[in-house]
């Protein structure tokens, strides 16, 4: 039986700013230290009264502003009413009627909303039969983004999370390590024999572009199972169990009215267009996702790999970009740099901590110039950029210290490739006799002598000369 698939999703991600969302508390992810960055507002001591960070505020404008979204001109703050021990207060600070953005598209996907909140606490079960609440992510400042329930496969679903990511941290408004739970996925599914939605399943907290996928594939899979047996979906709340591969029961899925929304009487109403600092966001974006990618592919040419690579890794992508800039339109060390960057500078990175290590883009540059001049063969230049990378140092100067420079001089390449035609008679004798292939036999074992220092060309233009 052929059924429709409907997926909305809902993306929690946790901004950057120096305090938390209500009070004066520092926000940071890295605090090992449990109960750390508390305070009486953070963890609702009895007369403590929150007060809005606005740079919270201004990083979801901001989002909005580049999604193309309605920005609000009124907001307020509502309490959304459930209890948890990690919600110190009782309720969550929220948004509910009046949402900061509204509407918007992101990789194709329609968005109906993003909101702003506070993040809980969180809970760890590993002692004992018992829990221990940490309250130093309770009232970080969190954004809710909410799409339109538009997409019909996990594939889409994994791309738009992507996209999001990227989005966030090219405005710098969220680091959104989904590995750290600073950004989360909940998916909400759906299917249907007919147009009409089926009764919707949320799976909760998933922390991983990969769980995305396999949780909704496995949750497609569970309803059309549990139709074709005559059953009906429960209408619930589910988890993603990553190393059985399933999702499991939480509980029944709650609706709007069992959180008993009301604004929040400690917070006073919003005024957008009220606040200087609110005003003409467009100007302070920067280049976006999908017009970097537009861009480099027509300002270079790359095949759609690389320019990925530069638009979804902002390290290697914002290096290349200085690097583009200092060759002013030169395509052939564009290219040349482009090749070295993607491969071997990438491989180095991917083995050690993610960073440039001790390479900066002036010590690149020159090292592209000597590959491009013949100063270094590409085995050369591999190693001199290994080499910069691990400990840094000036390309000419660590090439010629390890004895990478190539050598172009005739008269010093002269008595290599004599030793050469000496060693190798029958091949210099095939080629006399006309096998062409044996010439790069030739050169080979010249460069082989040399230790890889010998330009090949040379090599190859003494070979000819001297072999007669």
């Amino acid at each position: 039986m052929a059924y429709k698939t409907t997926i909305g999703l809902e993306i929690h991600a946790e901004l950057k700013t120096i305090t938390k969302m209500f009070c004066r508390c520092k926000n940071d992810p890295d605090e090992a230290r449990p109960n750390w960055n508390i305070c009486p507002v953070c963890t609702a001591q009895p007369g403590s009264l929150p007060v809005i960070n606005k740079s919270a505020v201004k990083h979801v404008l901001r989002v909005g502003t580049a999604l193309g979204s309605q920005l609000a001109d009124f907001t307020e703050w509502d309490r959304k009413n459930y209890f948890y021990p990690d919600i110190p207060k009782g309720y969550q600070i929220s948004q509910y009627k009046y949402p900061l953005i509204s509407g918007g598209t992101l990789a194709g996907v329609d968005i109906t909303r993003v909101h702003l909140e506070e993040d809980t606490g969180s809970s760890r079960h590993d002692k004992g039969d018992y829990s221990l609440i940490d309250y130093n992510r309770a009232g970080v400042p969190l954004m809710e983004l909410v799409t339109e329930p538009v997409i019909h496969d996990a594939e889409t679903a994994m791309r738009f999370a992507k996209e999001l990511q990227l989005l966030l941290r090219y405005l710098g408004a969220s680091d959104a390590n989904m590995e750290k739970g600073e950004m989360r996925v909940e998916a909400n599914i759906s299917i249907s024999e007919t147009d009409v939605f089926g009764t919707k399943v949320e799976v909760k907290n998933i922390n991983s572009f990969k769980a995305v996928g396999d949780a909704i594939a496995y949750e497609i899979k569970r309803h059309k199972e549990v139709l074709g047996r005559g059953e009906k979906i429960v209408q619930e709340t589910r988890g993603w169990d990553e190393n059985a591969s399933k999702t499991f029961s939480q509980r029944k899925k709650e609706s709007a009215n069992d959180y008993r929304y009301f604004p929040d009487p400690d917070l006073p109403k919003m005024n957008i267009s009220e606040i200087p600092e609110f005003h003409n966001l467009g100007k302070t974006l920067p280049e976006l996702p999908w017009e970097r990618r537009e861009r480099l592919s027509k300002e270079f040419g790359f095949p759609d790999s690389i320019t990925e690579m530069f638009v979804s890794d902002l390290v290697i992508g914002g290096f290349f970009a200085e690097v583009a800039l200092k060759f002013a339109g030169d395509k052939e060390l564009i290219k040349l740099a482009s090749n070295y960057l993607t491969s071997d500078l990438a491989a180095l990175m991917n083995s050690s901590d993610g960073s440039m290590g001790k390479i900066t883009p002036e010590t690149f540059i020159v090292l592209i110039r000597m590959i491009k001049a013949g100063d270094v063969s590409s085995r050369g230049a591999k190693d001199t950029l290994a080499i910069m990378y691990r400990e840094g140092g000036l390309a000419r100067e660590v090439a010629e210290k390890n004895h990478l420079l190539q050598k172009s001089d005739m008269g010093a390449l002269e008595t290599i490739v004599k030793e050469v035609i000496a060693a190798n008679a029958s091949v210099v004798a095939e080629y006399k006799g006309g096998k062409t292939a044996s010439l790069q036999y030739l050169v080979g074992q010249g460069m082989k002598a040399s230790k890889g220092s010998a330009n090949p060309q040379v090599l190859g233009e003494l070979f000819k000369k001297l072999v007669r």
